[in-house]
Order: C-alpha cells, then structure tokens, then sequence
C-alpha cells in the first residue's frame, strides 16, 4: 500500500529518505524552512553531494512522487529527520527537534485521521519518552499510542554510499509505542531485503549510540595498532587482513584498516553525547573515554610526519572527512589544514567535492563563515597543486590520485594517510605511510 508522507529536514538523512521512498511509489513531500533546498529539489536537483542522489531526485520529481514545501501537506507517515549537533559541552542541542515537534502536534490537532511519527534524527534514549511525545501531546491535545502513533527508526547510511546503505541496511530496526504503528513504519521497507528488528523505544534509541561508539572505537584501536606494528617494522594492514577474518564475532573490516583520524557529522557527536549522559549518571568509561583523545594523537601523528619533511609546500589531497562526501563538519583533514597553517606551510588544496561551485547550504555556510582562510586554498585543478608542492598529503581515498601517483609524482615526497595502494612498498622513501 502506497502512503502519503512526509520528511521533514532535508540534510542527509531526510534527502536520501525521500528519495527513496518515493522511488518505492510513495507520495513524499519533504519539508525545510531552508528556501534553497526546498527550491532545488523542485527544480529536480539535489540540495547534497552524495553519489547517485542528483539523477534519483530528477526521476522521483519527474514521476510527480516527490515535491518540496515549507509546509506540511496531508500525510499518513511524518519522518523527523532534522540535525541533533553537539553544544559545546557535548551534550546533544535538541532545538530542532523541539521545534519540529511542537510544530507538528500543531499540525495532529488539526489532522482527522490517525497518524504516525517516525523519529529517524539521532536522539539519546528518553528523547522520544521525555521531550518528543510530550511536546506532541501538549500541541495536538491527543494521546500517543492511541490517537497517534510514534516510533524510533534509527537509519544507518553513511555519507557518499548513503543510496546502497538505505536499499542494503545491516538491519531495519523499529522502536514503536503500539504494534500499529510499527506495523505501518515496517511497511514502508517491504521491499528492503534486511532483518526487521522491533524493539521498545529505547533500545530503538540506543542502537544508534552503540554502534557509532563501536565503529569509532575500531577505528582508533586499528591506528594504535598500526603505530605499534610501524614501530616493529610489522605491516601493519597484514596484520589486521587476518584480524578482520574472523567475522564470527561481529567485526567489520570496513573500520580496521588504520590509517588518519575519524571525522565527519556522526561518530564525534554521538561519542560525546554518550559520554556526556555516562556523565549525568555518574558513570565512569575510561575505553570510550580514551576514543577521542587518542584519535587528536592521529592527527598529531600525521603532523609530526609531515614536518620531518622539513618542507614548506605541502599539497593536500582531499578535504572533506570521506570520498564521496562533501561533509567538512569536524572533518580531520580541516584540522590538519589548520595546524600546518600554524606552522607556516603554504599549502595548496585539490577536493573535487569540495568546491564552492558545487556545495550549498550548510556546508557553504561552514566553509563562508568558519572556514573562509582555508576556502581561499582551494585549487580548481589538480595538476595545480601538483605544480605548487614539494609534498604530497593524500587525504582521500580517490580514484583521482590514485591514477595520479600511478604516474609517479615528479620525485615529490608523498605521504599517504589512507593507503591508495594496498600492495604499496615500504622501502620506498618518498612515499610514507601513516600507522603502515
């Protein structure tokens, strides 16, 4: 059965969620108070940089199933998908999603006919107890689990292959208030081939948290691993190859392979949100405690390998925290950037997705307002920045560079943070590793 739905928040997650689930026959109209995103996607173009979303947008659009608006039509199924970022002591800000959801209890009281309110925002647990239902409630004047429904759908996609992790999830999971209303959420993915997970609010809440925690955990125990194995002059990348075999007990080799710091809108907010209510609970984790810490010493590290060079002109490839992203928010790479600026580098920077060109909204505004020292390093051409440096820092994993330094780099020093050549030699001085 097809429903009327609504998406409101158009980042990432929403985007992506709307496209989708109007390529699935659904009327979708996604809702943002940004007149630009709304604009684009009604002019059948892509508010986001994220592989294959820009030709997905243009068909849902052109098939009439999905329309933008400032304001919510009729619908059977509303997704919350707005940002939860970090306030400066870690803990999660929620205004948004306070806003939206005295906004729509609003819109409930008006509303005939029984609906469902489907949290996809990454939110602690308790959110959706403690502010999300009360809010509803107090401005709809209606009963949750009767009058209304409300469930947690976590999403686990991950910038720049967020369209292949939407159609190929590790697991759909579905906290719910009634069986009824995790009966309509569950439909939505009939055509999604994963396990469907149903569990209380909670747990629906948490899973998020514990698994973020846990992808930034394998991330940093690969690249202290990597530092003890260089230091033994151990390949390191062999030694987790055989690690990462062992798939009886859950690992992924997505996370273990070491190389730079983690970055990006998820793993750093979400890190310090748990450990912000491990806080008010007067708990004590000194393992994900440590996570954050020893992933700034990653970045140290990179640094004091780019200094020995005793080299001024560094080339950095790549920008943004991943390949496919154009995401600068807490990316590593900005963080390097801005340490090697301290020490007087003249820097040159190449990052096809991060071009000012092509980024709208809130990564513009980042780069505009935060960032306007580093936006003015960008290079319009590769070849530029291969012209203007004495050494090469590749950030990203690209197919770009790697045919690039396929062709040799003109006895340029390179030092590769992300490992572009798995059968790369080590005795080759000019072109180093990090934790490898």
């Amino acid at each position: 059965m097809h429903m009327r739905i609504n998406v409101l928040g158009l980042g990432y997650v929403g985007c992506v969620s709307a496209v989708c689930l109007a390529k699935s026959g659904h009327q979708v109209t996604g809702i943002d108070v940004d007149p630009l995103k709304t604009r684009m996607i009604n002019e059948s173009r892509s508010p986001i940089v994220e592989p294959g979303l820009g030709q997905a947008v243009q068909e849902a659009v052109s098939s009439s199933r999905l329309a933008a608006s400032s304001q919510a039509p009729p619908a059977d199924v509303t997704l919350v998908c707005v940002g939860t970022p970090s306030r400066e002591n870690g803990s999660l800000d929620l205004r948004y999603i306070r806003r939206v959801c005295e906004s729509l209890g609003s819109w409930l009281r008006k509303s005939a006919s029984r609906h469902v309110v489907n949290v996809r925002s990454t939110v602690l647990p308790g959110t959706i107890e403690q502010v999300v239902i009360p809010l509803l409630e107090e401005h709809s004047g209606k009963k949750a689990g009767i009058d209304f429904g409300v469930c947690m759908n976590p999403e686990f996609m991950r910038e720049g292959s967020s369209i292949k992790d939407y159609y190929d999830p590790p697991f759909t999971v579905i906290g719910e208030t009634d069986s009824r209303s995790g009966d309509v959420v569950a439909s939505l993915y009939r055509e999604i081939e994963a396990e469907l997970i149903r569990t209380p609010l909670r747990v629906a809440e948490m899973i998020k948290y514990v698994s973020n925690a846990f992808h930034a955990l394998k991330v940093t125990f690969a690249n202290e691993i990597g530092n003890i194995c260089k230091g033994l002059d151990i390949d390191s990348h062999q030694v987790m190859d055989v690690v990462c075999r062992d798939t009886k007990l859950n690992i992924s080799p997505s996370y273990l392979m070491p190389g730079f710091a983690f970055g990006g809108s998820c793993l750093p907010k979400d890190l310090r949100a748990l450990l912000h209510k491990a806080r008010q609970l007067d708990l004590e984790p000194p393992l994900l405690r440590s996570i954050l810490p020893s992933n700034r010493r990653q970045i140290e590290i990179a640094l004091r390998t780019i200094v020995r060079t005793a080299s001024k002109k560094i080339g950095i490839l790549g920008l943004s925290f991943k390949p496919g992203s154009d995401d600068l928010r807490e990316s590593p790479v900005v963080e390097l950037v801005e340490r090697l600026i301290g020490k007087g580098c003249q820097l040159s920077i190449f990052d096809r997705e991060v071009s000012l060109a092509r980024i709208f909204g809130a990564n513009r505004r980042y780069i505009e307002q935060v960032i306007p020292h580093i936006s003015s390093l960008l290079k319009p051409d590769l070849q530029e920045v291969l012209e203007q440096s004495e050494v090469l820092v590749v950030a990203k994993n690209s197919p770009e560079f790697a045919e690039l330094l396929s062709q040799g780099a003109d006895g340029k020093v390179v030092i590769d943070l992300v490992r572009l050549f798995p059968q790369a030699g080590r005795d080759n001085a000019l072109y180093q590793g990090l934790s490898w």
